[in-house]
């Protein structure tokens, strides 16, 4: 059990504590091909419900994503992500108080987002893949997430090899946070992501799991997004079975003892689908981790 470093993080008009409990990141796909809920939150009327449930049930921060990064994925265009996604923000910014937080790692997305209302980007590729991303980021003051991954999501899952998987992450993020100062991001709004399922096999994402707290030296937040990923399913499903659909209860349930695990070794954040589930599991945990 790992104590956690606490952080305020202060921007436009919200404030999020992190440490004092862990912080809900519910995911909203607005995608016809996502792993899990891939099409049910493809229709505008449909995601804004969807994002207003969420904030309802306790989500501390809605992340909407316009491109499906499952593996092997298929890349969207910008102007496409943005006809996805801008709708579905403006609709929800107009109806919640909870922060938004635009998934995409392309710069002009980011940016219509924030103008349309979202507040922190969430960038898989650790700003790596737009050379504009930075600037926007800075230029908004908004928080950015900065996710470990290996390729790409069509090349990150074929045999991913490490020679010290705890240790590359780590010097895999802590770079990402120099370069990010290095291009005026302010280190008190930059928050890390191990990249639960990135790149990664079952073994790498229950070792990340299990020595999370590697990554408390880096002295940034900590963003765990195991939610439904295929490492849960395949271990739960019979040796003879097909994949368990990502949607099925013992998936979920699976799930939440990832969740468990994570806020135990230091998360402060956890990225989820299901927010009313996920909610009495950090409460017990972060209980748990009050206790004396």
């Amino acid at each position: 059990m790992i104590a956690r470093k606490t952080y305020t993080l202060n921007w436009k008009n919200h404030t999020l504590e992190l440490g004092c409990r862990t912080i809900i990141m519910g995911i909203l796909n607005v995608t016809p091909d996502s792993f899990s809920d891939g099409g049910r939150f493809f229709a505008r009327d449909a995601a804004v419900a969807q994002g207003v449930k969420m904030a309802a049930e306790g989500a501390d921060i809605i992340d909407i994503g316009g491109e499906s990064t499952r593996p092997f994925a298929n890349a969207v265009s910008a102007e496409e992500e943005m006809r996805r996604v801008i709708p579905v923000i403006e609709r929800l910014f107009a109806r919640v108080a909870t922060p938004i937080s635009i998934d995409t790692t392309k710069a002009p997305v980011a940016r219509r987002a924030l103008e349309a209302g979202a507040s922190i980007i969430n960038d898989i590729t650790a700003l790596r893949c737009d050379p504009d991303m930075a600037a926007v980021a800075a230029e908004f003051g908004t928080p950015v997430v900065l996710m470990h991954m290996r390729g790409s999501p069509q090349t990150m899952q074929v045999a991913p090899v490490y020679a010290d998987l705890i240790g590359e992450i780590r010097g895999f993020l802590q770079e990402a946070i120099r370069r990010a100062e290095q291009e005026g991001l302010s280190k008190a709004r930059i928050i890390i992501d191990p990249g639960i399922g990135f790149g990664k096999t079952v073994a790498h994402n229950l070792l990340l799991l299990k020595h999370l707290d590697a990554l408390h030296s880096l002295d940034v937040p900590i963003l765990v997004g195991p939610s439904r990923k295929s490492f849960i399913r395949k271990i739960l499903k019979d040796e003879r079975a097909e994949d368990i659909h990502p949607d099925h209860p013992a998936v979920e349930t699976g799930t939440q003892a990832t969740v468990a695990a994570a806020v135990l070794n230091g998360a402060h954040i956890v990225r989820v689908h299901d927010v009313a589930n996920t909610l009495p599991t950090i409460k017990i945990m972060d209980a748990m981790l009050k206790a004396e």
